[in-house]
């Protein structure tokens, strides 16, 4: 069977872009989507080619298999076919502890800061669980965000009729199988025995959970940006979840980095507000120092200064 070009004169097409949050920009925006080459990825770049928009996609390789550069291959191949840009990164993970997270870290420091990603609903039930097995707070639960994810309405079946709709045979990851990966047991063992114990399946539940958690922590967000959390006084008068993330809001503006402090690091700075401590160490070797009832960031040597702007992680090319 030839492969088909996506075009949202399709009906199957149309109808999975209905259900798509892929970002403004109208019909001359581009689109940059992340192909492994798996099925929900393949579906990403199909579904961004759709929309009629410019569209490139990037191929990572984490080089964890022999002959794991070879599966760029097919990934290129498809953008020939369907107009799309195509690129490649490659990086080094050695096998080891942790290596979803170190892989995962790895795939998004080249990857561009526009990059789409081609995670469904059952991608986000996982997260949620995963995210609750390690203490995650209510803000946490909200997962991955829309903005980057405009596959979160779809679930992986839809992305695997997807592929077939269009002919195209998807690459399967090994790893994915491996039940050394918490992620893999999530899926395969502890999400059919919640849907057996439930008489449902949860993935919708666990989905509806992050949409909820996300719509409460942007409320939560906006709230905190009318808070000072440099005056220590009405910081430590907050709810606590208010100054936690006043607190996590004024991390990412003053150094300029994505990822806020976790919750140990955010109480260590709350109790230098309250009068507790007159410093603490927070993470990455930056501290919070309280002088006449007023905190401040003091960032490691070579630091970028408070208000030098977050840049992209690569450029693209």
């Amino acid at each position: 069977m030839s492969v088909r070009r996506p075009s949202s004169d399709d009906p199957v097409l149309a109808a999975l872009l209905a259900r798509c949050t892929f970002p403004a920009g109208g019909p001359a925006g581009p689109l940059v989507v992340a192909v492994s080459g798996g099925a929900d990825s393949v579906a990403l770049l199909a579904l961004a080619v759709a929309t009629g928009r410019p569209t490139s996609a990037v191929h990572v390789d984490h080089g964890l298999r022999p002959g794991s550069a070879a599966e760029a291959a097919p990934v290129a191949d498809l953008c020939a076919a369907w107009g799309a840009r195509f690129g490649s990164r490659t990086v080094q993970v050695a096998d080891g502890p942790d290596l979803e997270s170190r892989a995962r870290a790895a795939r998004h420091a080249v990857l561009p800061a526009d990059a789409l990603l081609g995670h469904t609903a059952d991608d986000q039930a996982e997260t949620v669980l995963l995210r609750l097995l390690r203490g995650t707070g209510p803000s946490g639960l909200a997962a991955m965000r829309p903005d980057r994810h405009p596959l979160l309405r779809l679930r992986r079946a839809d992305t695997e009729a997807l592929c077939a709709h269009l002919g195209v045979v998807p690459f399967e990851d090994p790893s994915n199988r491996d039940p050394r990966f918490t992620r893999n047991r999530v899926r395969h063992e502890v999400l059919p025995l919640l849907a057996d114990v439930a008489g449902r399946d949860p993935v919708p539940l666990l989905a509806r959970l992050a949409d909820l958690a996300g719509e409460q922590a942007d409320v939560l967000e906006e709230v905190a940006l009318m808070v000072d959390p440099t005056d220590a006084p009405v910081l430590a008068t907050l709810p606590p979840a208010l100054a936690a993330t006043a607190v996590r809001a004024w991390w990412r503006t003053t150094t300029g980095s994505p990822h806020p402090p976790d919750a140990a690091a955010v109480a260590r700075v709350l109790a230098v507000a309250d009068g507790t401590s007159t410093g603490c160490d927070v993470v990455a070797g930056w501290s919070v120092r309280r002088t006449g009832g007023r905190l401040r960031l003091v960032g490691p040597r070579g630091a970028p200064p408070p208000d030098a702007p977050e840049r992209d992680e690569v450029a693209q090319g």
